[in-house]
């Protein structure tokens, strides 16, 4: 009789919700993952229920301005996925993963609820626009617009402290020592982002038709208890999860290396392995990289930190770092660039959200005797992400295993492909808007709905989405993969981020425009987009060559990133063969 070893039915670095060592058979793997993806899928359905449909509930219910409206929405999503930072530092330092995702999913659900309720009660909105006035629409009072804000932002809170830990925490119940389990970590992302997807497909239909042909409150109010169902879901898989201890804040590690190098930036650079610290385990330690070699000060023992060493023990932390420690801060370093440049696809994906439903919004939408919700135009948008990855998939990963034996398109072509197709997309934008505005100068004033419908923004819908697919996961698959192990939830913020400086970049290109166009003016963003003097289309035009520009500037940092990763790979392995 053979006995089976017990040791190989344990995950070394994880333990269960006891804190004892969790056993492989019992815990973690795809029943876990999928209790984790549940909350992402709901999380995405009322998030995107409420943001896609939230330019319309500004203009048309609080009545502020178009520009307005889109820079509210704009500087909500950049908020929502900056607070994600927030989130990770507690995630990584003080709560864990776990209770990150358990308290944020109920801040949602409570800023959802304050929405709800705001839609409920007559004092906390104007009162609908009266055709017989001159000035027929009462812009929101004070009071309303801090209601709506308290709400908007209660979601933002709750956004981002679930958006920072979940595909962490997913990642989490697999074992990458375990080969079979690597193999459906790897499939992990894909489904992580089809769920995103499959999430925000039913909210700009189901979620977005309630909102416009029931009522806010039902369609408002359906997004909360969809975030109850979300924690329900989540907290029923307590026992069967795998946690892995909190590793203490990436930030102040950063802090740390970059106060010490600056302390002993006089110190001359040794090569003298002897007189650098490392406490790490030897299977455990970053090779010493020459990239960013100021940084490797803050490793070189000095005669301070001997005398500290000999008193206490142990050296300051403040005054020595290890040499993995400086290393993990070099590799979240060189992860900047490709940060900065995808930033710019974020702002496309803005006006998806914002001038795109604006323009649906003023066009025919109707199938038969059906109208459809201009916010439900972002169908196109999510249906083509859902093609893209299945193209993918299911085309491009079996051509190119057959002929390079790769597993599809890099991370890093990936982006560059999506950035392109997005560049295609504000092109198209542009020409439909100059075809919209044609029709809006030969047609009364009086007219909200003009003689054009609304299938020809389709293409630039299809073309985002499409964008969007290929840069998201090669993203996430980037900053993941190419972060130390104990900055996983700050890498997966890091990357949320450029959804938020996207955002932001948005809301300052809008604003910058409306104040240099109004001075001559003609305004290219004005309030209403059916006013003949306006000139979205320019803006379109411009963004497209802002994205040209920095697709050129991506293109010039992924190469960069691969020649500088190739030289690293080649001296850590000669230094492993000096060993």
């Amino acid at each position: 009789m053979v006995l089976s070893d017990d040791s190989t039915m344990l995950v070394s670095d994880a333990t269960d919700y006891k804190g004892a060592p969790v056993d492989k058979s019992t815990t973690g793997g795809w029943l876990s993952a999928a209790s984790i993806l549940s909350v992402e899928l709901c999380e995405r359905l009322s998030t995107m229920a409420i943001a896609v449909n939230l330019v319309t509930y500004l203009q048309g219910t609080l009545h502020l301005p178009s520009a307005e409206s889109s820079t509210v929405v704009s500087n909500w999503g950049g908020i929502s996925f900056l607070l994600s930072l927030f989130g990770g530092i507690l995630a990584d330092s003080f709560l864990g993963r776990y209770w990150t995702i358990t308290i944020f999913s109920t801040v949602h659900f409570l800023g959802s609820c304050l929405l709800a309720l705001s839609t409920v009660f007559p004092m906390l909105r104007p009162p609908p626009c009266n055709p017989s006035l001159s000035n027929n629409c009462i812009q929101a009072n004070g009071l309303q617009m801090a209601v709506f804000y308290i709400s908007i932002y209660t979601v933002a809170l709750g956004l981002g402290g679930i958006k920072c830990s979940v595909s962490g925490f997913g990642t989490d119940q697999f074992d990458q020592k375990d080969d079979k389990e690597k193999a459906q970590m790897a499939s992990f992302f894909n489904k992580f982002y089809f769920f995103i997807s499959i999430g925000t497909l039913i909210a700009v239909t189901v979620f977005i038709y309630i909102q416009d042909k029931v009522s806010r409150v039902w369609g408002y109010g359906s997004c909360s208890v969809i975030m109850l169902l979300a924690l329900v879901l989540f907290l029923s898989g307590t026992k069967r999860y795998r946690y892995k201890a909190c590793l203490g804040s990436p930030i102040v590690q950063i802090f740390k290396v970059l106060v010490v190098a600056v302390k002993k930036r006089n110190l001359n650079y040794t090569s003298n392995v002897e007189q650098l610290y490392e406490t790490h385990p030897q299977e455990s330690r970053i090779p010493r990289t020459c990239q960013f070699r100021s940084l490797d000060k803050a490793a070189i023992i000095d005669d301070g930190d001997k005398d500290t060493m000999i008193e206490s023990g142990t050296p300051n932390p403040w005054r020595l770092c290890s040499v993995t420690k400086v290393e993990e801060v070099k590799m979240m370093a060189r992860l900047l660039p490709i940060w900065a440049t995808t930033i710019m696809f974020y702002v496309i994906h803005a006006q998806m959200i914002t001038y795109a439903v604006l323009q649906a919004s003023t066009m025919k939408r109707s199938i038969g005797t059906f109208t459809i919700p201009a916010g439900s135009f972002n169908v196109f948008f999510i249906g083509s992400i859902l093609l893209a990855l299945g193209i993918h998939d299911r085309l491009i990963v079996p051509l190119l295993k057959k002929k390079k034996g790769t597993l599809g398109l890099t991370k890093f072509q990936k982006i560059g492909v999506g950035l392109f197709i997005s560049i295609l997309s504000m092109v198209f934008a542009a020409i439909i808007e100059t075809k919209r505005l044609k029709v809006s100068k030969s047609t009364s004033r009086a007219v909200s709905i003009l003689p054009i419908s609304a299938f020809w923004l389709v293409p630039q819908f299809v073309l985002a989405g499409a964008a969007e697919g290929f840069v998201y996961t090669g993203q996430i698959d980037f900053f993941l993969t190419e972060s130390p192990k104990g900055m996983k939830a700050m890498s997966t913020s890091l990357f949320l981020t450029t959804i938020s400086f996207g955002f932001f970049v948005s809301s300052a290109l809008i604003a910058i425009i409306r104040k240099a166009t109004q001075r001559g003016g003609h305004n290219w963003l004005p309030a209403n987009l059916n006013n003949a003097d306006g000139k979205l289309n320019y803006f379109y035009a411009l963004v497209a060559l802002l994205s040209a520009i920095n697709l050129g500037f991506y293109l010039y940092c992924a190469k960069s990133f691969l020649r500088k990763k190739r030289q690293i790979d080649l001296a850590a392995n000669a230094a492993a063969n000096t060993l």
